[in-house]
């Protein structure tokens, strides 16, 4: 895999690529205690966001690729110890901005439905 981008994520936090091609990257993630929101194990909902922004950063694979926006849907709740996937596909390319359909899943079920606006950028964003 010739991932170009976020080399420093915490793959424990953010999930471990497992499939990687042009415009689509699968990611995967077992949630843990660290995730936890409460003392039932609902894992809170920013880390399985996490997941699929990594997913779609990494459809995208520009070493300056940043998110700009985000419409998602929060589908069924999440327990510590599930096993995640997320899959990202680039749908549309216009110039510097790519639009990223993402589906993160547990077996059969949806969680998480979205899609996130991407801009690959000139330098990186904190240079500008």
């Amino acid at each position: 895999m010739d991932i170009r981008t976020h080399h420093l994520i915490d793959q424990e936090l953010c999930g471990q690529p497992t499939d990687l091609g042009p415009g689509f990257c699968r990611v995967t993630l077992t949630t843990t205690g660290r995730m936890a929101a409460d003392d039932k194990g609902l894992v809170h909902g920013g880390f399985v966001f996490g997941l699929a922004d990594y997913a779609a950063m990494l459809a995208v694979n520009d070493p300056h690729v940043v998110l700009g926006a985000a419409t998602i849907k929060f589908l069924k709740p999440v327990s510590v110890g599930d096993h995640l996937s997320a899959e990202a596909r680039v749908s549309e390319v216009n110039g510097r901005k790519h639009i990223v359909d993402v589906i993160v899943s547990r077996d059969e079920d949806s969680l998480l439905e979205g899609q996130l606006t991407c801009f690959v950028l000139d330098r990186h964003v904190l240079e500008l």
